[in-house]
């Protein structure tokens, strides 16, 4: 999968990735990042990428040129989705993750200052697409959690493609709680189904564990889930733990 940033910061995207799961993704040509600086197709003499709204207001707004000329230069996949961070845009989850995932080309468009020309929007078509509630100075971190999230998504990348399978969030749900060695510290043991070996009641108990947690935790989530189609198995577990 390509990823290509827009971004007045190439470096902050490029150095964010030469770590753990991500740079081992672009070393096994799993994925491939490109950061492009929106400055290098300024026409103007001292590559500006900014000017003043229209209508006054306070700060300085990001200028159609620049940023157009610059998506344009991008080679274009056929299976391709093109998004800006802002804070105005659809909150980004699992679902969406999913959902880019399968796309093979992902172009990601980051902000700064006031925000973009609303053309810059218009003409790119691009989805607007936002972290959380709140404002950021730029958009290069919410771009790379949105690049982390994906790519991890990836088939082969995780090495292990069960991995992302039992995250929080995948299946709508939170992740069971999980134990390594020692068996006791400071009074407190590892649950006793973990360890006898019997795989289907060790999967029993984590998907107890998921339906607990995500109750206690995020009751918003529990009740979505609970309005899916559930699963006969699922349907079992939550009646004869008195969670339906």
């Amino acid at each position: 999968m390509r990823f290509d940033v827009l971004t007045l910061f190439p470096e902050a995207i490029i150095n964010a990735c030469d770590f753990s799961i991500l740079k081992r993704a672009i070393s096994q040509n799993q994925i491939e990042i490109n950061a492009i600086n929106p400055r290098d197709f300024s026409l103007d003499k001292h590559k500006k990428v900014d000017d003043t709204p229209y209508g006054g207001g306070a700060g300085m707004l990001l200028a159609c040129q620049p940023y157009l000329d610059a998506l344009a230069s991008i080679e274009k996949k056929e299976n391709i989705q093109t998004i800006i961070m802002s804070p105005q845009g659809k909150v980004f989850n699992q679902e969406m993750a999913k959902e880019f995932a399968k796309k093979e080309q992902l172009i990601i468009i980051c902000g700064h200052y006031e925000g973009f020309d609303q053309r810059i929007i218009d003409k790119s078509n691009a989805m607007e697409v936002s972290i959380g509630d709140f404002v950021m100075t730029g958009g290069e971190f919410p771009a790379l959690c949105i690049l982390d999230s994906v790519t991890r998504l990836l088939k082969g990348v995780l090495g292990d493609d069960e991995s992302s399978e039992y995250d929080s969030h995948y299946d709508g749900l939170l992740e069971h709680p999980h134990y390594t060695k020692p068996r006791e510290y400071m009074g407190l043991q590892v649950p006793e189904v973990l360890l006898n070996g019997n795989h289907e009641k060790i999967k029993e108990w984590r998907r107890v564990q998921q339906f607990i947690v995500t109750k206690q935790k995020r009751p918003d989530l529990f009740e979505k889930f609970l309005k899916t189609e559930l699963s006969d198995y699922d349907k079992k577990i939550l009646k004869s733990n008195n969670l339906f």
